[in-house]
C-alpha cells in the first residue's frame, strides 16, 4: 500500500494522462510517461506508447453520453498503473520515479498554463464565455442589447 503522498501523485498522473490526450501537450506527455514506465527498456516503452495511444483513441471515439464514464475509467486505469509502478519498486528506485513523476506533473502544469490550456472536454450550447488565468477582467454581454 502506498503512502498518501505517493497515492496522490499516482492520481495526478492518471488525471494528467487523460487531460492531455487530444491536446497539444499529448505528444510530449505521451513520450515522457512511456519512458517513465519503460525504465530504459525499449520494448516496454513501445508497449506503453501503445497503451497511451489506446487511451487517446478511447477518449476520442467516446460519444457525448459516455465521455465522462470513459474519462473516469481511463483516469482510474492510469492511476492504478502509476500506483503499481511505484509499489513494485525498491525504496531508492521508488523515490527516483516519484521525483521524475513530480517533475513531469510540474512541467506539464506549467506548459498548460503557458499555452493558455486548462479548459478541455466541455460542450457548450449557446452563448459561452471562458476565462482562464489570474487577475483578469472579462465583460460579457449576450443577446440583442449587447
Amino acid at each position: 500500500m502506498l503512502e498518501e503522498a505517493l497515492a496522490a501523485l499516482a492520481t495526478a498522473g492518471g488525471t494528467a494522462v487523460v487531460q492531455a490526450a487530444g491536446t497539444d501537450a499529448w505528444a510530449g506527455l505521451r513520450t515522457r510517461v512511456a519512458r517513465l514506465f519503460g525504465r530504459g527498456d525499449g520494448q516496454r516503452e513501445r508497449a506503453e506508447l501503445e497503451r497511451l495511444d489506446q487511451t487517446a483513441s478511447a477518449l476520442e471515439v467516446a460519444g457525448a453520453g459516455e465521455a465522462e464514464i470513459v474519462r473516469a475509467r481511463q483516469e482510474a486505469a492510469w492511476r492504478t498503473r502509476f500506483e503499481a509502478l511505484l509499489e513494485n519498486l525498491a525504496d531508492d528506485a521508488r523515490r527516483q520515479v516519484a521525483a521524475e513523476l513530480r517533475t513531469l506533473m510540474r512541467e506539464e502544469t506549467l506548459d498548460a498554463r503557458a499555452s493558455g490550456g486548462g479548459v478541455s472536454g466541455n460542450t457548450f450550447y449557446g452563448p459561452t464565455a471562458v476565462q482562464h488565468g489570474n487577475n483578469n477582467r472579462q465583460d460579457n454581454r449576450f443577446g440583442s442589447g449587447a
